[in-house]
């Protein structure tokens, strides 16, 4: 019984450590601080466990770890930060009948990570004339784990992407393992395609497919009204990203459950980079096609780097893409 206290406590103790090391106030000064006291409090308390004194142990753990709880429900996300400038804004929609006009879309024009011209538009759209829907995963590391697009097409030839974004303050760098510890916001942007599939192909390197998702007028119609409610709730109230029940994957699956029923719960919602098969299992994707030749086909890498800024970037990425004329 002893030993599994002590495990207990000490894998508390784990949690309680990243927690203080990602939000310690007072700087680094006062996260060395905190983390220092804390350790050399557990080590007291094993001390006390392991000799006898077990339940003053306990009861000194509880105490310090109830405090430590109270605090982190203390920590409330915001707004009011110096956000890096590609996420200085959420987009934000009004819906007037068919029409809908997004305030605050993304229009950057890329020459690197740190070299850009900061554009933020508002952009009307008629839903009567939406036509498809495009997902784009882009992967810059393991093939489990993808950021996941989402692109809107028009009978007038433009497109719209949606994007879950962690939220990084201008001297943040992204940690998965942060964010599990409040380490960042969520943002939703609506972003010009040729924006966002350039910044991550052509400027950071990443490697993107796009596939074309099979839904009926009426449900790519709800999934973007999905995109502009959601996106106006998040500017009104602000929310953690949160690595696994929070992010780029999970928000998309809630809002289509709402839209498609039955939509089962599976692995891939959290391998986001197996995503796409998820939705070709669905019967999403386009019928009659392996899932290795719509990955192959629906490769959009190389199209986007040789497309670079020009003005028929999404005409071009789309060559040869399964669903695409």
């Amino acid at each position: 019984m002893l030993s599994l206290v002590t495990v207990i406590i000490v894998l508390c103790s784990m949690w309680a450590l990243l927690a203080i090391w990602f939000q310690a106030p007072w700087g680094v000064a006062g996260r060395n601080g905190l983390l220092a006291l804390w350790s050399v409090g557990l080590l007291f308390v094993l001390w006390l466990l392991w000799s006898s004194w077990v339940w003053l142990g306990v009861g000194l753990y509880v105490l310090a770890f109830a405090l430590l709880l109270g605090w982190w429900g203390s920590l409330e996300p915001t707004h009011d930060r110096q956000w890096a400038d590609d996420l200085a804004h959420i987009t934000t929609g009004e819906v007037q009948g068919s029409n809908v006009i997004l305030h605050n879309v993304r229009n950057f024009t890329w020459q690197g990570e740190h070299d850009y011209d900061a554009v933020w538009e508002t952009r009307q759209y008629d839903l009567t004339q939406l036509q498809s829907v495009d997902m784009i995963t882009s992967y810059w590391g393991i093939p489990a784990i993808a950021h996941i697009l989402v692109t809107f097409g028009f009978s007038d030839g433009r497109f719209i992407t949606f994007t879950v974004e962690v939220r990084r303050e201008k001297t943040e760098v992204f940690s998965e393992i942060g964010g599990f510890f409040k380490e960042f916001e969520l943002a939703i942007i609506a972003s010009d395609e040729r924006d966002v599939v350039h910044v991550r192909t052509n400027v950071r390197g990443e490697d993107a497919y796009l596939y074309r998702v099979e839904l009926s007028d009426v449900a790519m119609r709800s999934l973007f009204l999905a995109y502009v409610n959601e996106a106006n709730r998040l500017a009104e109230q602000p929310r953690f990203y949160q690595t696994v029940t929070a992010n780029c994957t999970t928000l998309v699956f809630r809002m289509m459950q709402s839209i498609v029923d039955g939509l089962p719960l599976d692995y891939r919602l959290l391998l986001s980079g197996y995503l796409p098969s998820y939705i070709e299992k669905m019967g999403g994707l386009q019928p009659g096609l392996p899932m290795a030749e719509l990955r192959e086909a629906g490769r959009i890498t190389l199209r986007a780097r040789q497309a670079g800024r020009s003005e028929d970037f999404s005409t071009v990425i789309r060559q040869g893409v399964p669903g695409w004329r």
